[in-house]
């Protein structure tokens, strides 16, 4: 058995998720900072989304024909620190555009493949995924609080080069991490469009679409919202991490809380939870007592629903068809939901203002809420002592 590459693979997460955790909650400010627009913002930020519909199928496709999955990582780790580094001299919004999209294309394409080599290294013991992906839920809360505590010291200027270093990192590990033999599938092929014209799967598709619509408010203007209601930047970040822990504690208990209340209670609860935050966010911003209690249904309205979501397209997607459940799911809704809700919310910002943008948030989960009772039925997902799908452990690899 090969000795597995733990601080190497351990390192490339704590670093990839840095950058996640120092980039999008302070990365709006600075483009704030150079008087652009809301809807500007919204369309910027909204690339990270724009190229997650297409640029992972493209990468993975090139690694597949080159069988070569490490030296595409690394790859898109330099082309992602170059791309980044064009930040230092741009400041018209065309250029800003283009650089941005740059990034989101290389940058996005590293993950699925780091996941599929690390399950690779992991064949023998996949239980050891969990204590090698928690290092990126350190990598973000570092990220996120140390980037907070220094913008309240320095100028916005200095997030570029906390970026940067971020980018290093991700670069240096991908560096270090060897490749793994692959392991083919042995189930049959299976149609999957067959099983994407099923009622539940279009019901449940159609609700993650709304759900990553609803937080694109979220990801795009959250730090933007405090800072303009006097949070500090070290305030914002920690509120951020209050987030991410609440994440990691549903994640820990989750598969108990399935057995108990099954997917579909889950998934109703979940899309429940988001129409009460986001209107918590939009009208209690004055209370921190409010946001924080929001930020702790980030538990819910991400960690609680993703983990059922995925449970449930691992479940309805068997065998070879496993892997493109997921990309579809991947794509509809953090990709093609995210787009959606980071431009719409960049348009309503400027014309509705903070409240409203967060309503109709709230509005998309409450569509959600419809699509799961009306399309989702409880034998759809709950049946009766099935055993919970095994890649329900990995959930939080999508944090």
């Amino acid at each position: 058995m090969s000795v597995l590459p733990y601080w190497r693979l351990s390192g490339y997460y704590f670093f990839y998720f840095a950058f996640i955790g120092a980039f999008s909650p302070y990365f709006g400010l600075y483009l704030q900072s150079l008087s652009f627009s809301a809807w500007d913002i919204g369309l910027l930020m909204s690339q990270m989304q724009l190229m997650r519909l297409f640029a992972p199928y493209l990468w993975g496709a090139l690694a597949d024909r080159l069988g070569r999955r490490v030296a595409i990582i690394r790859l898109a780790a330099l082309l992602s620190l170059l791309g980044f580094s064009v930040f230092f001299g741009v400041r018209s919004f065309e250029a800003m555009l283009v650089a941005m999209a740059a990034l989101a294309f290389f940058w996005s394409a590293a993950l699925p493949l780091v996941e599929t080599v690390t399950f690779d290294h992991l064949r023998e013991q996949p239980a050891r995924y969990s204590r090698i992906r928690l290092w990126g839920s350190v990598g973000f809360i570092v990220a996120v609080m140390g980037t907070g505590a220094l913008l309240d010291q320095l100028p916005l200027f200095a997030l570029l080069w906390v970026i940067v270093a971020t980018l290093a990192g991700i670069l240096g590990y991908a560096l270090a991490v060897p490749e793994a033999p692959t392991h083919a599938p042995a189930d049959d092929f299976l149609p999957v469009g067959q099983i994407v014209r099923q009622r539940r799967v279009k019901a449940l598709f159609a609700a993650c679409f709304a759900m990553s619509a609803a937080h694109g408010a979220l990801y795009v203007f959250y730090s933007i919202h405090l800072a303009g209601h006097g949070y500090s930047k070290f305030l914002v970040g920690c509120l951020w991490s209050l987030g991410v822990l609440a994440e990691i504690v549903v994640f820990f208990f989750m598969i108990g809380l399935l057995r108990r209340f099954g997917l579909r209670t889950i998934l109703l609860v979940s899309f429940a939870a988001a129409i009460l935050r986001f209107l918590m966010i939009g009208w209690g911003v004055e209370w921190l007592s409010v946001i924080v209690l929001a930020q702790l249904l980030h538990g819910l309205t991400f960690g609680a629903y993703h983990a059922a979501a995925i449970a449930a397209v691992n479940r309805w997607f068997p065998g070879r068809c496993q892997a493109r459940g997921q990309a579809l799911y991947s794509s509809l809704s953090f990709g093609a939901g995210g787009l959606a809700g980071s431009l719409l919310s960049g348009w309503t910002w400027d014309a509705w203002g903070a409240a409203p943008t967060y309503t109709l948030s709230s509005a998309f989960a409450v569509i959600g809420l419809v699509l799961v009772a009306l399309g989702v039925r409880a034998g759809d997902l709950d049946a009766g002592g099935e055993p919970l799908p095994a890649p329900l452990a990995e959930t939080a690899q999508r944090l």
